[in-house]
């Protein structure tokens, strides 16, 4: 039997025997049940439980809030150390703005684990998932999760990777664009681990769609080709890796622009950036190898600074394996003379428009150091690294131990908030022993 209230402030139900008691999220609610019910209640300032017999009452870590039990005659304080983290607004719960109502986010319990932020305010939209994307009976093969969350570790390297699906959707229950794909081909120390991500365009049906195909293709072209590239890496031909992940990447990126027009979408909106890392299984070999095409950010911390080390156009590195950029495309065969002397040669009027500028490729080799953190991610959390310098002062703390972090702690790391910037995220860092 089960009692129920109108969710006004203050009214509390009653139950006797083995019945529940239920009342609605406001502030300063009250629940009792004697006999062996439980109460429980969520972490509002100025909410209490009460039990009598075996019954125990919890409350959430608000200030001044206590447990009581009757029987066992113990009293219990929650500790300030095990409060959870709590936005600056003392007992209330948050309040997204709507246009014509107010969105109460739902009480959440961690366990102790909540998401944080940085800044001087907290982000507007809610700090856990909400709206689920709508659904397609006859779609659902290509359905999204909220959250991918995946690690490894091979030769001397621990990988933590993760997308998570940004506030901004999950409020308007939209799909992760963000896609993420993590594959090892090959066994033993010939092993090549690939971490590929990528970005569907915004505002765009079907914008996850190209994002998962294009880190597909990828993978299928690095898997073809891994024990070449493998050798590659370790020989540190970098010419050779350079040229070869471009073609790669140019392939992949063709297929997605074939596939639109078969569909009839036009390929600027049926597209994505894509960001690639190669590590090597062998614990012999310490060169990372990044490339990819499109907005993101590639860092390493190191001795607890952060290196913004994002390639550059045209880059020309003065040392070995450094970095790498996409040269201007070598002319083709033809009237080089006439390319020489920078005479502009006419156009033909039949020959195709000519396509829009695309991404320039990017490269990069590096030689990793012990202690080092390598991370590659997209514009959602690249964005706000630049931006934001306590977040970069925040991840450099939480990142600078040299033991990896775990999934769960490297997914709440991840995902700390920074106010302004709501875009999915998708990161893959890699821990150097």
């Amino acid at each position: 039997m089960e009692a129920h209230s109108a969710p006004a402030a203050g009214k509390a139900h009653s139950v006797s025997g083995a019945g529940e008691a239920h009342v609605a999220p406001p502030a300063v609610e009250a629940q009792a049940a004697s006999g062996s019910a439980e109460a429980e209640a969520g972490p509002a300032a100025g909410e209490a439980q009460a039990a009598s017999g075996s019954a125990e009452a919890e409350a959430g870590p608000a200030a001044g809030e206590a447990h009581a039990t009757s029987g066992s005659a113990e009293a219990h304080s929650a500790p300030p150390a095990a409060e959870a983290y709590v936005a600056p607004l003392a007992a209330k719960a948050y309040v997204a703005p709507l246009a014509a109502e107010a969105y109460v986010a739902p009480r959440v319990r961690g366990g102790g684990v909540a998401v944080g932020y940085v800044g001087s305010r907290p982000p507007t939209y809610a700090a856990e998932p909400t709206a689920l994307p709508m659904a397609e009976p006859d779609g659902l093969d290509v359905a999204v999760p909220d959250t991918v969350l995946d690690g490894a570790a091979y030769g001397a390297c621990t990988l933590r990777a993760v997308s998570i699906r940004g506030d901004s959707a999950r409020y308007r229950g939209e799909s992760r664009r963000d896609a993420l794909l993590t594959a090892r081909f090959g066994a033993g120390d010939q092993a090549l681990v690939l971490v590929a991500m990528a970005t569907g365009a915004r505002a765009t049906p079907g914008a996850h769609r190209a994002a998962g195909e294009v880190c597909q293709w990828i993978a299928e072209a690095v898997g073809r080709s891994h024990a070449r590239l493998a050798e590659d890496i370790r020989a540190a031909r970098r010419g050779d890796l350079k040229s070869g992940l471009h073609r790669l990447t140019d392939r992949s990126l063709g297929r997605l622009r074939a596939g639109a027009a078969e569909q009839g979408v036009d390929p600027e909106h049926y597209t994505a950036t894509l960001r690639c890392l190669l590590l090597p299984a062998d614990p012999e070999c310490r060169v990372r190898v990044f490339f990819g095409v499109g907005a993101g950010g590639l860092f390493r911390l190191r001795e607890g600074e952060w290196q913004d080390i994002e390639p550059g156009v045209a880059e020309t590195p003065g040392h070995p394996l450094v970095g790498f950029g996409s040269p201007p495309p070598e002319p083709p065969d033809g009237d080089r003379l006439t390319m020489d002397l920078g005479i502009t040669v006419p156009p033909n009027p039949y020959d195709p428009a000519p396509e829009p500028p695309r991404e320039p490729f990017r490269f990069r080799a590096s030689v990793a150091q012990p202690g080092d953190t390598l991370l590659m991610c997209t514009a959602g959390l690249a964005d706000p690294l630049r931006g934001e310098p306590e977040l970069c002062a925040h991840l450099a703390r939480r990142w600078s131990d040299p033991a990896p972090p775990g999934l769960a702690a490297f997914l709440a790391d991840a995902q700390v908030r920074v106010k302004g910037y709501a875009d999915d995220r998708t990161a893959a860092a890699v821990w150097e022993a």
